[in-house]
């Protein structure tokens, strides 16, 4: 995702009322959950809460989270090609993991967002006679569904047959590919702080005089085991971190890809992401972490301003990605940028066409195209940015995404 500016150097817009009680609402029940445990929880409890709470949480809540009107735009609504090279890689695996001329294998996307990603890469999979045979889009919230619904509706009503939605991971295995696009930097993860030893950054709250609730941070003695954990990892490093040192550990990753794993017979895990490889996520510099808080395209650094309201995400340590993949008996198949990726994916092909594949004279059209594929690929934007990886399972093919460069030697 990407937001437009910082919010250091300008005010945030105010929310207005309604969403002010929500968010109040919400804070009322994170300081109930702190009093209970005592006076304090995990920031991965409160990032928990903040984001997925039934009803108030980010994600659970329907205030407009994507696009233009929304707090961030991801890569599949800059444009559709984004997609289109998704869907190439994703008719390559169809293809390996169907067992007839009739396709059998499907496609699972996780956090559909608006579902444009899934129009798209079925637009092109039709243009191409790959359609798979259902296309799964996992969505808990009812309003995020209800959206991508319409939209599905109205741009590929002929298809529409071929789109089941789930809330929860299909019962039976499935053979084809599973999309995880901006789905890792919204787990809950743990605030942890080198300084001396090791401690954890944990949550507390105080009532202020005006009845409204204040989160402060406060730490806290790590868990033996992950202490430990914590050692193997900075023994790795190639730089020695200075101190203070703050950072953030995401333990739901294995977790996940096991559950993963258990749907998928046969087929590809492909996950794009924003973060880096283990040696450049520890880097020095990073010494404040990778937590970042999205609010009506404006990026900051406090998670506690508008519990609700607002995104709150983490960098990826994509190493920890290849190692629990790894631990659970996957392939890593392969690890690049995202602009390696789109370019090993066709992107050349698409930039001089329209939608149906054709090439196009409009001037401004391509101007347009350009813009759009400067901000998907380009350094400083999200070029390099945001990553791909590969997880395989039963499957002995040189992914088509990884063909330009593939950086798995980096992890």
């Amino acid at each position: 995702m990407i937001a437009a500016q910082n919010s250091s150097e300008l005010s945030l817009p105010v929310p207005d009322e309604f969403a002010l009680k929500l968010s109040a609402d919400l804070k009322q029940i994170i300081c109930k959950a702190i009093m209970e445990n005592g006076g304090s929880i995990s920031f991965e409890q409160y990032m928990q809460m903040a984001l997925y709470e039934p009803g108030l949480g980010y994600y659970s809540a329907g205030s407009i989270k994507f696009g233009e009107t929304g707090d961030f735009v991801t890569a599949p609504e800059i444009s559709s090609i984004f997609s289109r090279c998704l869907a190439r890689q994703c008719q390559q695996v169809l293809s390996e993991t169907s067992f007839s001329e009739v396709s059998s294998a499907c496609i699972l996307e996780l956090g559909p967002g608006t579902g444009v990603m899934a129009i798209d890469i079925l637009r092109e999979l039709e243009l191409n006679h790959s359609l798979p045979k259902i296309y799964y889009m996992l969505e808990p919230s009812a309003d995020l569904r209800q959206r991508q619904q319409l939209n599905v509706k109205n741009a590929i009503p002929h298809l529409k047959e071929r789109i089941v939605w789930l809330d929860h991971l299909p019962e039976k295995k499935i053979d084809g590919i599973i999309l995880a696009n901006e789905v890792i930097d919204a787990m809950p993860v743990k605030r942890i702080v080198f300084d001396g030893g090791v401690e954890e950054c944990v949550v507390a709250c105080e009532l202020e005089s005006d009845d409204q609730i204040r989160f402060q941070w406060l730490r806290k003695e790590v868990a033996p085991k992950l202490e430990s954990a914590l050692q193997m990892i900075l023994d790795e490093l190639r730089e020695e971190i200075p101190t203070p040192y703050i950072t953030e550990i995401n333990l739901n990753i294995k977790p996940w890809l096991n559950s993963l794993n258990d749907v998928l017979n046969k087929g590809l895990i492909l996950i794009s992401d924003y973060g880096y490889p283990r040696q450049e996520f520890f880097h020095p510099q990073r010494s404040a972490g990778t937590l970042i808080c999205h609010y009506r395209h404006h990026a900051h650094d406090d998670p506690f301003l508008y519990p609700g309201l607002q995104d709150i995400t983490a960098s990826v340590d994509f190493t920890a990605v290849a190692e629990a993949a790894v631990d659970i008996g996957l392939d890593v198949s392969g690890f690049t940028t995202q602009a390696h990726f789109l370019i090993a994916c066709g992107l050349d092909q698409f930039v001089s066409g329209d939608e149906s594949g054709h090439e196009t004279d409009d001037v401004i059209k391509r101007a347009q195209i350009t813009h759009q594929v400067s901000k998907l690929t380009m350094p400083g934007e999200m070029g390099e940015k945001f990553k791909f990886i590969g997880l395989s399972k039963s499957l002995d093919i040189q992914l088509c995404g990884f063909d330009f460069i593939d950086q798995r030697a980096r992890l």
